[in-house]
């Protein structure tokens, strides 16, 4: 399997069931470790010239200004893909969707050919609408939705996903 794993994950403060909580690193990045243990695959992290704030409140009002606009945030850069012919895609569901940070990398990386697995962190609302905005860049393969503050132990649940969809 030709695969690499692209994420976009987000440490500092962030929310886990009721209460916030500074992280030293992010949920989705946890996730990705399993990964990469799990399988050895390559891995890439998106990260944003402006990074969102290290403050919950203000890194969620500023997703949702971006969101609004349809903004496509500077990344640091775009992961070259073309010798894969898989993507895992890794991501935090902001307001219902991706970061808009995934969707510069979607928007800039040559994707034809591929199929993105998406496997989305969060603390209740699930993959949202992400798996019908990433079709419209490639084909989906069935998508992994992790509560994030359970992801640490959440290494037997990826194996069992990363296993169902041949992926190991």
């Amino acid at each position: 399997m030709n695969a690499i794993v692209i994420y976009f994950s987000r440490a500092d403060e962030n929310y886990f069931g009721g209460s916030m909580k500074y992280v030293e690193v992010g949920n989705t990045e946890i996730a990705v470790q399993h990964i990469t243990e799990l399988t050895g695959y390559d891995s890439f992290k998106l990260e944003m010239v402006q990074p969102y704030s290290a403050d919950y409140m203000t890194c969620i009002e500023e997703a949702k200004a971006h969101l609004r606009e349809k903004a496509r945030p500077e990344l640091k850069e775009i992961p070259d893909v073309s010798g894969y012919d898989t993507i895992i895609l890794a991501y935090p569901n902001y307001w219902g969707t991706m970061p808009m940070a995934v969707f510069t990398f979607l928007d800039n990386a040559d994707l034809n050919g591929k199929t993105i697995y998406p496997l989305c962190t969060n603390e209740g609302s699930g993959l949202g609408k992400s798996v019908s905005d990433i079709k419209k860049y490639a084909n989906v393969g069935e998508g992994l939705s992790l509560t994030g503050s359970g992801v640490k132990g959440a290494k037997s649940i990826i194996e069992k996903w990363l296993k169902n969809n041949k992926l190991i």
